[in-house]
């Protein structure tokens, strides 16, 4: 329990403010993998109200994605474009769901390099281009409890 906080709106699980040397900075969206975009899109316009805020082909990860705006967070829904890509694989070995969680980092470069030397494996060696042209790497499922973590620097 969290006794530093005064205000009763303050969720018991967070530390004092500036307690912590954290490398993510918040919470950027959380990817669901999902066989028809379309499907889902109306799915969770129709049902939770949500909006899609962007929506892009990224060719080079195999996408076709949505990102719905959720507070100052997103849901990403992510489809393949064919049945070779990493999202098409995902969708067969685990079916339609939670894919990665991404949070929102300042240097996605230094970040990927602490966790190396912190014996998390990243899948790249340099940084992708993601969503809207941010700048991404991924910390390996198998050295984070089986969350695939996606690290967004976004641009701007």
């Amino acid at each position: 329990m969290n006794t530093h906080s005064t205000n009763p709106a303050t969720p018991r699980h967070l530390p004092p403010a500036g307690a912590s040397d954290a490398l993510l900075t918040e919470l950027d969206h959380v990817g669901i993998a999902v066989p028809d975009l379309e499907v889902a899109k109306e799915f969770y316009s129709r049902v939770f109200g949500l909006q899609v805020v962007h929506e892009e082909v990224n060719e080079a990860q195999g996408v076709r994605e949505a990102m719905l705006g959720v507070g100052d967070s997103c849901i990403q829904l992510l489809a393949p474009l064919t049945p070779e890509s990493t999202i098409a694989k995902f969708i067969d070995r685990a079916g339609p769901g939670i894919q990665q969680v991404a949070y929102r980092v300042t240097d996605v470069k230094a970040v990927a390099a602490t966790l190396r030397e912190r014996g998390v494996r990243v899948l790249y060696d340099e940084p992708k281009i993601g969503t809207a042209g941010s700048l991404v790497n991924f910390a390996h499922p198998k050295d984070c409890g089986g969350v695939l973590i996606e690290l967004v620097q976004p641009t701007g």
